[in-house]
């Protein structure tokens, strides 16, 4: 058995192509993330990966819509989002296929 902790993941990222990570692939990207109420990541988007992000508890808003706790949020390559924090909030956010440098701000071209 090995015992690893969130605190010494890379922003909660624990599998995937980074250092330290308790399965290097890229395959697949698994984080656990907390955010404080008011925390806000701009526009951005995916040119391969699809995100899966599950709401654990909290409440964020994203595109101006509000999900809860127990939304998953599917957000497919080339669709753009933007995250607010509206209360304090932990997501566990599944990337397929892992992609390394795989996140553009803005909206992609043509949108």
């Amino acid at each position: 058995m090995h015992v690893s902790h969130l605190d010494q993941m890379t922003k909660g990222w624990f599998i995937g192509n980074f250092e330290p990570s308790l399965h290097k692939t890229n395959a697949v990207e698994v984080a656990v993330k907390t955010y404080a109420a008011g925390s806000y990541e701009a526009m951005h988007f995916h040119k391969v990966a699809t995100e899966f992000t599950v709401i654990v508890s909290g409440e964020v808003e994203m595109r101006g819509q509000r999900y809860g706790a127990g939304s998953i949020i599917v957000i497919p390559p080339q669709e753009a989002t933007d995250f607010r924090a509206l209360t304090d909030v932990v997501t566990t956010v599944v990337k397929v296929p892992g992609a390394n440098n795989d996140k553009y701000e803005g909206e992609p071209t043509g949108a």
